[in-house]
């Protein structure tokens, strides 16, 4: 079984699903309205009200993950953990509550994931659709064909913010709904020509929020339950009709609800305005099911990492049979040290994007590389991932003091070493799987190379010089030993 939690901005969500056939079929959930977007002061400090209440939710969640054998899980965060300062203060607080690492997701993986769980749902691989989800923090519209995502985009608008910002008292105000609708399409407006409606078949609204909104128009018989905007704005007229918030009588609305469905109506009405929208269709799928699918994905070795290398591989020039050559000698060698091979698949893709960095220079592109690494958008890749796909880079030559820290863990050291050595070897032209090359990692750095290997290749005694030079800055004793 998987388990996929989604810290939203309104939300706290936990899913837990098991393959059945051909589809995830959902087995357990769990939904906490934590309102952490409520929480940001004006300085962007998520408050400490908030944080205990976040902490109390993930511990409850913890409970139900430890009563369940999970194959898999995967805790992401979106907007409201991106854009706090005080991150980096209360994350631990949150990992060690629910007892798993926390995953913060850029904007365009979150709309990626969001795409593969209505996409997976639908099956229907031919349709051209555009997939929109108004989340508590943050808006994604995503382009896309049967299961490719053709295009992304991240907005920062959500249902808190907007709430906070024009429906944060009792009154029920047209001149502030219509503030509110002008405000969207002013946040819309230079970056939705991608999604044109001449340029797909069907629109589907993924998020909570337009299931809410959908459903609210058909329980009190506003429309036929499509997201379109006469109900939209059939909606918003008897939202406003009410004067105030404690006069609200529409089925389905709390009055504790009004304003958060105040902040993602407005949002989709200006999003609607702004795009020439005529109508959605609400689906139950999105962000968790994505995540769901992306893990099953990767137990089945249908990893989109690979496919993201690759692309990143071809942007940037990267010579195909070099990068080949340096993964599998990185990989080999790190074989020889790892037995567990955690790090095998990351090692490899390093290997492979080893001189991506020499599409910005030739001087120091071992840097350049490291930060596109970091910086660049990687579908499939966790936060965490790309950190050490770009310390792995980073460390492929020259001194090691910059990646010191990394170096206590050994299993990272490991990889380190075997990358080095790896396109090292790549270089003068040995295979560690063919050639007498053996490696071992531990206390001390022992490399061990068979006697016609210095011979055909007087060169490399000189780099294997620089080399232990190297280690021996950061207190690692580098010793290479002649077999017969």
């Amino acid at each position: 079984m998987l388990a996929a939690v989604d810290l939203g901005s309104n939300s706290f969500r936990l899913h837990i699903g098991t393959f059945d056939g051909d589809r995830i079929r959902i087995i357990n959930s769990a939904r906490e309205p934590v309102r952490l977007g409520a929480g940001l002061d004006s300085r962007r400090n998520l408050s400490q009200a908030s944080i205990q209440s976040a902490v109390v939710c993930l511990t409850r969640f913890a409970q139900i993950l430890q009563s369940t054998p999970l194959s898999g899980i995967r805790v992401v965060a979106t907007n409201t953990v991106r854009v706090a300062r005080n991150a980096s203060s209360f994350l631990p607080l949150f990992e060690r509550a629910i007892g798993y690492p926390i995953e913060i997701i850029s904007g365009e993986e979150e709309g990626r994931l969001i795409y593969m769980g209505v996409a997976s749902t639908l099956n229907l691989p031919l349709e051209r659709r555009l997939v929109i989800d108004i989340g508590g923090g943050s808006t994604e519209l995503i382009l896309g064909q049967g299961a490719e995502v053709e295009q992304v985009e991240s907005f920062s608008i959500g249902t808190v913010p907007s709430a906070m910002r024009f429906f944060d008292s009792e009154r029920l105000s047209a001149s502030a709904f219509d503030e509110a609708v002008l405000y969207a399409r002013s946040v819309f407006e230079d970056r939705t020509a991608p999604f044109h409606p001449r340029l797909w078949e069907v629109g589907y609204g993924s998020s909570g929020t337009l299931r809410t909104l959908a459903e609210l128009i058909e329980k009190n018989d506003l429309a036929d339950g499509q997201l379109s905007v006469k109900g939209l704005l059939a909606l918003r007229d008897r939202l406003l009709s009410a004067g105030r918030i404690s006069k609200l009588d529409l089925i389905g609305v709390r009055p504790e609800r009004a304003s958060v469905v105040l902040g993602g109506l407005s949002v989709m009405l200006g999003l609607s305005q702004e795009l020439g929208l005529k109508s959605l269709l609400a689906v139950e799928a999105g962000l968790r099911m994505g995540v769901l699918w992306d893990l099953y994905l990767r137990q089945r070795k249908r990893d989109r990492r690979q496919d993201s290398v690759k692309r990143f591989m071809k942007r940037f020039g990267v010579d195909e049979g070099r990068a080949a050559r340096a993964a599998a000698s990185a990989k080999a060698l790190y074989g020889q040290t790892a037995p567990d091979g955690a790090l095998e698949r990351m090692l490899g893709w390093a290997g492979k994007l080893h001189e991506v960095g020499m599409a910005v220079s030739h001087t120091g592109f071992h840097k350049h590389g490291a930060y596109l690494a970091l910086n660049a958008d990687l579908p499939g890749f966790t936060s965490h991932e790309q950190h050490l796909l770009s310390i792995l880079l980073l460390a492929q030559k020259g001194n090691l003091r910059k990646v010191q820290d990394a170096l206590t863990d050994l299993d990272i050291t490991r990889a380190i070493v075997s990358l080095r050595l790896g396109v090292l070897l790549m270089h003068a032209r040995i295979d560690p799987a063919l050639a007498p090359v053996r490696l071992s990692v531990r206390s001390r750095i022992e490399l061990t190379l068979g006697q016609a290997i210095s011979l055909h290749h007087p060169t490399l005694a000189y780099w294997l010089s620089k080399e232990t030079a190297a280690w021996a800055e950061v207190g690692r004793q580098f010793v290479i030993r002649s077999s017969g």
